[in-house]
């Protein structure tokens, strides 16, 4: 017998992923066989249960689907941020109502001249005593922009991005820091949050860089999960919900100590007495030493740079 006779023939079709004969369920019941057919199919297509689960957005938002909704909520920022490259940043907390310097002295002009038409009005009196207070923070505005600018352009911007600023994506002083980035030319992170009353992200986070999440929670932990540094600048409940979190994450080991710069000393002394809660002893001595005070641009990306010399390390990391 020939080797030609020995050989074996490979059908064609077991490479193919196209059939010459349709499948039987490729095509519905014909209604020759059952007049009813087609409506009952239709019930069928269109009923809750036969759409695909991925897609059912009923089940997904059910409380029964919470744990696959977390995990999702985790899942979808992380991978664009590996795709991206992006292994560290720098997150910036502080007041969405501290706006840019021109727009607080525009709110306080406003005011002004309706304090002047009504004089008797006791609300007005204490919007216009707000206004002027946020107007003398509103400098913060400034050096949470020019914060950001330093950091991204030493950085690198679009093309290494070895560090990137992350903010919660709002308003005010996150606008700033996101803003800061954006006249670099860098990358820049906004991490939305959904609320009753909708929050618009800020214009300024890079639009591929911007996410929205459901869950304070999740939110949190990618907001603590590449951090190089936490600098918070006066804000209120929000601001202090992350910075005091973040202290206790650090007082607890529970991550590895990073630094936490407070601008504005007077603002915040003001806000928390730290001696005092030392003194009570509802914490140690030692944990004073969490975090420091800064009050310019310069003072925060010099002390960060410090920070990391004392500790071995390079502020700016290449992996």
């Amino acid at each position: 017998m020939s080797d030609k006779d020995n050989k074996t023939k490979i059908p064609d079709e077991l490479s193919s992923l196209q059939r010459k004969e349709p499948l039987p369920w490729e095509k519905p019941k014909s209604t020759t066989e059952d007049p009813e057919c087609a409506q009952k199919l239709e019930a069928i297509l269109n009923s809750p249960s036969y759409v695909p689960a991925v897609k059912d957005s009923d089940l997904i938002s059910s409380d029964e689907a919470r744990g696959v909704r977390l995990e999702l909520e985790f899942l979808k920022p992380h991978s664009i941020l590996k795709e991206h490259n992006i292994q560290h940043t720098i997150v910036v907390f502080g007041s969405t109502r501290i706006v840019e310097p021109k727009t607080a002295q525009q709110n306080v002009d406003k005011l002004k001249q309706e304090c002047a038409s009504k004089p008797d009005n006791k609300d007005l009196k204490q919007k216009l005593l707000v206004a002027e207070r946020i107007l003398a923070r509103s400098h913060y505005y400034n050096i949470a922009r020019e914060f950001s600018n330093l950091v991204t352009e030493s950085s690198n911007g679009y093309t290494n991005s070895q560090l990137v600023v992350m903010t919660g994506g709002g308003p005010g002083i996150m606008e700033a820091a996101n803003r800061g980035a954006h006249d670099a030319n860098g990358k820049t992170i906004g991490l939305n949050i959904t609320l009753p009353r909708e929050q618009y992200p800020n214009p300024y986070v890079s639009p591929e860089l911007c996410f929205q999440f459901k869950y304070f929670s999740l939110r949190k932990m990618h907001f603590m999960l590449r951090a190089r540094a936490l600098i918070a600048f006066p804000g209120g409940y929000g601001t202090l919900d992350e910075l005091f979190e973040t202290l206790t994450l650090i007082q607890t080991r529970k991550i590895t100590p990073i630094p936490v710069v407070l601008v504005g000393k007077e603002f915040w002394q003001q806000i928390f007495n730290i001696d005092f809660m030392v003194s009570e002893g509802v914490i140690d001595s030692e944990d004073r030493d969490l975090f420091w005070y800064a009050e310019t641009a310069d003072e925060i990306f010099n002390g960060l740079k410090q920070w990391y010399i004392q500790k071995g390390q390079p502020l700016f990391v290449t992996d």
